[in-house]
């Protein structure tokens, strides 16, 4: 059954492994928040604003959509950071 709810869904804890392990602390100093904030975003229990969001992306290096993904009711995820143009074609 399809999701009513609205979602972004982040690879923030992925992109910190993949960091050199960055801890929450190191990243929210790094986006101007703190820890806490980051455990919230991670856990889905708090949406960035496009600031936060930029601030992020740019402490890793990449682009906002390989941070965040926007996913409308009903919708199936993407993986994030595959851009639509760049994945294989359906057989």
């Amino acid at each position: 059954m399809a999701s009513s709810r609205t979602e972004i869904r982040n690879s923030i804890r992925r992109l910190r492994f993949d960091h050199g392990e960055m801890t929450q602390d190191e990243l929210g100093k790094r986006a101007g928040v703190t820890r806490h904030t980051i455990m919230a975003l991670e856990s889905g229990k708090y949406f960035p604003s496009l600031l936060l969001a930029f601030r992020i992306a740019r402490a890793f290096g990449v682009g906002v959509d390989q941070v965040f993904e926007y996913v409308e009711p009903g919708q199936q995820p993407a993986s994030i950071g595959i851009r639509p143009e760049l994945r294989s074609p359906k057989p």
